[in-house]
C-alpha cells in the first residue's frame, strides 16, 4: 500500500523529483515531513530486512539493508505510473556493543537485556541510506555515533522494558521518547540515533538535485508585486 504525505504550507524544501520513503517508520516520515517535502510511502515487509553476515561491519550491514529496501520499493513502483521515475529512499539503523548488533527485542524480556546491556556504557548507532535514483544510479553512505548511557537501577530498566516503546526500536530504546532519560551523551548526528542522518541525507538529496530550497519571502514577492 502507497501513501501520499502532502508538503506542509511554509516548508524549507520541495521536492524537484517525486520522493518516495521505503519505511513505514513514524519517525523517518516525520523528519521528511518537517523538512516541507511531498512524498510517498512505500514500505518493505520485515521478511526484506537481511540478517547480518558473519564477520561482516555494522556499516556493511547497514549499508546493504538500506539498499536492499531500496530496491524492493522501487522494484514494486516500476507499474506506478507516476513514481516509477521517483527518487527512493531505504533506510537502516542499527544498534551495536560490542561488535554485536542489537535489533528490535521480540518482547519485554529480551527489551530488559538489551538495555541491561548497554547501562552504564557507549555503544554505537550505525544509520544507513540509499537513494535510488532513475536510470539505475544509487548513491549509499552511512553515519556513525555513539551513545552513553547512565547506570539506571534494575527497577528502572524493568519500568521502561515493560512499556509498549521499546518493542520497535533497535537496541529497545527510543532516544527520541520517554527513553532520553536512559541517555547520558550523544557524539555524532541526534537524528541518525533516531533513525534518519538529515544533515547527509540533505545533503545528498541537493546534491542530486532531487530537492531545491524554497524561498517564500521571494515568492510572496513575485506573486504580490511588492517591493522594498
Amino acid at each position: 500500500m502507497i501513501h501520499f504525505i502532502p508538503a506542509a504550507e511554509r516548508g524549507i524544501y520541495r521536492a524537484v523529483r517525486p520522493l518516495v520513503l521505503a519505511s513505514a517508520s513514524p519517525r523517518r516520515r516525520d523528519f521528511l515531513a518537517s523538512l516541507g517535502l511531498a512524498f510517498h510511502i512505500c514500505p518493505c515487509p520485515d521478511s526484506v530486512e537481511p540478517h547480518p553476515e558473519q564477520g561482516e561491519t555494522p556499516g556493511h550491514y547497514t549499508r546493504r539493508a538500506a539498499s536492499g529496501k531500496a530496491a524492493h520499493a522501487q522494484t514494486a513502483l516500476a507499474g506506478h505510473e507516476t513514481l516509477r521515475e521517483a527518487v527512493v529512499l531505504g533506510v537502516d539503523t542499527a544498534v551495536i556493543l560490542e561488535g554485536a548488533i542489537l535489533g528490535k527485542p521480540k518482547d519485554a524480556a529480551e527489551a530488559l537485556a538489551f538495555i541491561r546491556r548497554l547501562a552504564g556504557r557507549r555503544h554505537q548507532v550505525v544509520s544507513a541510506c540509499s537513494l535510488r535514483l532513475p536510470g539505475g544510479k544509487e548513491r549509499v553512505f552511512s553515519v556513525e555515533s555513539f551513545v552513553r548511557m547512565w547506570d539506571a537501577p534494575e527497577a528502572v530498566l524493568k519500568a521502561y522494558a515493560d512499556s509498549p516503546e521499546p518493542l520497535d526500536k533497535a537496541g529497545g530504546y527510543a532516544v527520541q521518547g520517554i527513553g532520553a532519560f536512559l541517555v547520558e551523551s550523544i557524539e555524532g548526528s541526534w537524528s541518525g540515533v533516531v533513525g534518519l542522518p538529515l544533515a547527509e541525507l540533505v545533503r545528498a538529496l541537493l546534491d542530486e538535485h532531487a530537492i531545491s530550497p524554497q524561498n517564500h519571502v521571494c515568492e510572496e514577492r513575485a506573486c504580490t508585486g511588492a517591493t522594498e
